[in-house]
């Protein structure tokens, strides 16, 4: 998978993709990063990346023409031969779930347009960009970090990246009811023992319990999830 990161300081996304498994991912040919500032693809000679909105009104606008020539920089280099989506983080768009994680995360190539100020120019929206996606009702001073946690929600589920993907199916939101608790090394710490069935070594039980556990947590702390599990 290539993944092509735009933004006006790109240097958030070159430092957070360097690390841990992002980086690893990377290293170990699964998936590549590539990125553009903006001000490099701005007019000469101010290079000048945003404007005040027309009609007025406060804050600062992107300007549409250094997305547009960075995207067609991105379909020279591929000859439009390979498809694409361009993701744009944004406090307006579909809420991220893992339903969204999952289907990004079989694109061969995805671009993310980190947006700044106080919004994006509509042309690029109307034209350029196929998926506007949003972590949560808040809002950030920028799109990097929507970015960036779209990315690794997407670059885990990867064939390859994690050892075991059986481990990132199993995660909350990978399945209709949140995850079982988790307990590893020592047994027991300052008199706080890892539950007896864990240790048990009956594999049948430990489902068990790992369900019932699942199902109270979900029931606890969003009953809404196991709404639609009973309805499924």
């Amino acid at each position: 998978m290539d993944i092509h990161l735009i933004s006006p300081f790109d240097k958030i996304a070159k430092v957070a993709l360097s690390e841990s498994i992002l980086n690893r991912a990377n290293k170990n040919g699964y998936v590549n990063y590539y990125f553009y500032n903006l001000y490099k693809y701005a007019d000469f000679p101010h290079q000048k990346i945003d404007d005040s909105p027309f009609g007025g009104g406060f804050g600062m606008i992107l300007k549409p023409e250094p997305i547009f020539r960075i995207i067609d920089e991105i379909e020279s280099k591929y000859k439009k031969q390979q498809k694409y989506r361009i993701v744009f983080p944004t406090p307006d768009g579909r809420i991220l779930n893992q339903k969204i994680s999952n289907e990004l995360s079989k694109e061969e190539q995805l671009i993310f347009i980190s947006g700044h100020y106080k919004g994006l120019d509509q042309r690029v929206r109307d034209e350029l960009v196929t998926d506007e996606v949003s972590i949560g009702d808040y809002v950030l001073t920028g799109g990097d970090l929507p970015s960036l946690v779209i990315i690794d929600t997407i670059v885990r589920l990867i064939p390859g990246v994690i050892g075991k993907i059986e481990s990132a199916k199993t995660d909350s939101f990978s399945n209709p009811l949140l995850d079982y608790p988790h307990y590893t090394r020592p047994e027991s710490y300052r008199g706080l023992k890892v539950p007896d069935v864990l240790t048990s070594g009956h594999h049948e039980n430990i489902d068990k319990w790992r369900q019932k556990k699942r199902l109270e947590k979900t029931k606890n702390r969003r009953p809404d999830l196991l709404e639609k599990f009973k309805n499924n």
